[in-house]
């Protein structure tokens, strides 16, 4: 019964209409009275959840990447793009996937790498030739890469609402190495997808770029690129934590924003900052009533009784993974991916530890799987956006989206049953490369 109120309360706030971070914290706050206990202890926990350092790699982040997409990083790492692949048949759609690659590894958002890819490459692809379904189709699904590479704030928040489970504590940087190889097999994959459609339908080739061009586009591009090497060369040899990583990637991208690129007006600085603390003030609020909510689960034992019902249904590892990867991907549809992180994590990690399985492996099939939801309606915030930098509807682009989710779906099987995609990067970062193997 207990579980219930606690799921059910939910459940109704967010069919009324209550925003998912309040409904969190009252149905937090209606388990606490039905179980009994005060209500200031949901309070402490909510104070405790955002006091935390680890936390400022999300604003940090947030901003870098705002920064760099107003500021012509995106439309740089979109021509330099073009150069590697932009000559082939359906160039323009490589170069729209290539881009989003790029542009994860600084943006570490699905929306924000739609958003500035999209507005770039989705006329430019109409333009020359293509569908307007395809080229938004092409553009929200390779903008999934973000939630995988680094340095990913979803990430960030698997690792939050990880912490303390069940006596596990997941590194941020082997969540952000773990998730180079699938980010990389998502977009190869989409890739070689994009090709067999151009092909199969005439898509016209790009134009050639000369050497000279391509230098010139390599060296304006070279800025933006060394983000990057900051961000993720920064985590990995040991000279940054994520947090003191992002308040670098911050400062660098202030500098190159301002006084490289200058794309973006003095004025118009105070407005992207407001833009930015608005999205960080919604994920604050989120985590610090997730962690409410993950306080009553504990108190009426949640995910003791989650691990006890899944080991009913299969004691099977592989059986158990199969129906967590349907339960998600449906979940996932209904909700945003943060939240969908923040709710789960603490029921179905304790039954991951039982299974056996690596907390960091099934960290990138939980990225994987929700991310998927978010191009999936009837939610699908990436979705939304593309159809409004695209200019068509939600139900054009799904009846031809079937394809893509192909694709990724294979990429989820083998991300979920092939562990050494998301485990040996960070067994190399470790010096113990074989154990993977």
């Amino acid at each position: 019964m207990d579980a219930l109120v606690l799921i059910g309360s939910f459940a109704i706030f967010c069919a009324i209409g209550v925003p998912v971070a309040y409904a969190l914290g009252l149905s937090g706050i209606a388990t606490l009275l039905w179980i009994d206990v005060p209500i200031h202890s949901a309070m402490i926990q909510l104070s405790s959840g955002v006091n935390r350092f680890t936390l400022l790699a999300i604003p940090f982040f947030v901003l870098a990447g705002a920064l760099m997409a107003e500021g012509g990083t995106a439309t740089r790492l979109i021509n330099l793009a073009q150069v590697f692949v932009g000559f082939i048949r359906g160039g323009l759609a490589l170069v729209t996937v290539l881009a989003s690659t790029f542009f994860g590894c600084i943006s570490g958002s699905s929306v924000a790498d739609t958003a500035s890819i999209g507005s770039v490459m989705i006329p430019e692809m109409v333009k020359k030739g293509y569908p307007r379904v395809f080229a938004t189709n092409v553009t929200i699904c390779s903008s999934l890469q973000a939630i995988l590479l680094p340095p990913s704030h979803n990430s960030i928040i698997y690792a939050i609402a990880a912490a303390g489970v069940g006596g596990v504590t997941v590194s941020i940087p082997h969540l952000f190495l773990a998730g180079i190889v699938p980010g990389v097999l998502l977009g190869l994959s989409i890739m070689a997808l994009c090709l067999v459609i151009s092909q199969r339908r005439g898509y016209p080739k790009g134009d050639p770029i000369t050497l000279r061009q391509a230098l010139f586009i390599v060296v304006d591009a070279f800025w933006g690129l060394l983000t990057i090497v900051i961000i993720i060369g920064g985590i990995l040899s040991g000279v940054f934590t994520p947090t003191e990583a992002g308040s670098v990637a911050c400062v660098y991208a202030f500098f190159v924003t301002m006084f490289i690129y200058r794309e973006i007006k003095w004025r118009d600085l105070p407005r992207l900052v407001a833009r930015v603390t608005r999205t960080v003030g919604m994920v604050m609020i989120m985590i610090g009533f997730s962690v409410a909510f993950a306080y009553a689960m504990a108190l009426i034992q949640l995910p003791a009784k989650a691990t006890e019902f899944f080991l009913t249904v299969s004691d099977n590892k592989y059986v158990f993974l199969l129906l967590i990867n349907i339960l998600l991907l449906l979940l996932g549809t209904f909700m945003d991916l943060a939240p969908m992180l923040l709710i789960c994590t603490p029921i179905l990690l304790p039954v991951i530890v039982k299974f056996g399985i690596d907390p960091v492996h099934f960290g990138m099939i939980m990225l994987l799987n929700l991310g998927i939801g978010l191009v999936t309606p009837p939610v699908g915030p990436t979705m939304v956006v593309g159809c409004a930098i695209g200019r068509v509807t939600m139900e054009q682009i799904t009846r031809q989206l079937w394809p893509f989710y192909l694709v990724m779906s294979g990429v989820l099987l083998l991300v979920t049953y092939v562990p050494q995609f998301s485990l040996c990067l960070p067994a190399l970062f470790e010096g113990r490369f074989m154990s993977c193997l």
